[in-house]
C-alpha cells in the first residue's frame, strides 16, 4: 500500500469516530518525515465550536508537538475537501502539502466552490485529490442517510 492511502486511511479512522459521536464525519492527519505527528477529527457538535473542524484541530496538535507555529515540512491528509476557513488555518501554518479523499460541492475551497490556486498568497500549498475517494465518499453519504432516518423517526 501507498504511503498516501496508509495516511489517508488513518484519516478515515479519524472520520469513524467522528461519525460515531454523530459530528459530520470528517478526518485529518499530519505528516512530518514520514510519520503521523498529529490526527484530528470533526468536534463542532460536541465543543459547540463553529471552529472545531478536523484540520484546525489537526494544525493545533502539530504546533504543540512541534513547539513552532510553522509546518512547513509537513502534509496533511483530510477526507473531505477544506473549506475557506481551513484553507487559511492550512496556508498560514505553511504546510507543504494536502491529500483529499473528496471533494465538497457545498464548502470546498480547493477546487468545488472556489479555487484557492486563483490567488496570490504568501504561501502556496500543493493539492491533490482523490486519494480512497470511494471510501471517503462512502462515510459520509452514510452518514447523512443515518441522519435523515433518525429525523424521520423523530416525527
Amino acid at each position: 500500500m501507498a504511503d498516501k492511502e496508509k495516511f489517508m486511511k488513518e484519516a478515515l479512522k479519524e472520520a469513524k469516530k467522528a461519525y460515531e459521536k454523530e459530528e459530520i464525519p470528517v478526518g485529518a492527519v499530519i505528516v512530518k518525515d514520514g510519520k503521523i505527528i498529529a490526527k484530528a477529527h470533526n468536534l463542532k457538535e460536541s465543543k459547540k465550536s463553529s471552529i472545531s473542524h478536523a484540520e484546525i484541530l489537526a494544525i493545533t496538535k502539530a504546533n504543540k508537538k512541534l513547539k513552532a507555529w510553522r509546518l512547513e515540512n509537513c502534509e496533511m491528509y483530510i477526507t473531505l475537501e477544506p473549506c475557506m476557513m481551513c484553507m487559511g488555518a492550512i496556508i498560514n501554518a505553511r504546510i507543504k502539502k494536502i491529500y483529499i479523499g473528496t471533494l465538497d460541492p457545498k464548502t470546498g475551497a480547493c477546487e468545488s466552490v472556489i479555487n484557492i490556486d486563483n490567488y496570490k498568497f504568501n504561501h502556496t500549498v500543493e493539492i491533490e485529490t482523490g486519494i480512497l475517494k470511494e471510501e471517503c465518499e462512502y462515510i459520509l453519504k452514510d452518514f447523512f442517510k443515518m441522519l435523515r432516518k433518525k429525523k424521520r423517526r423523530k416525527k
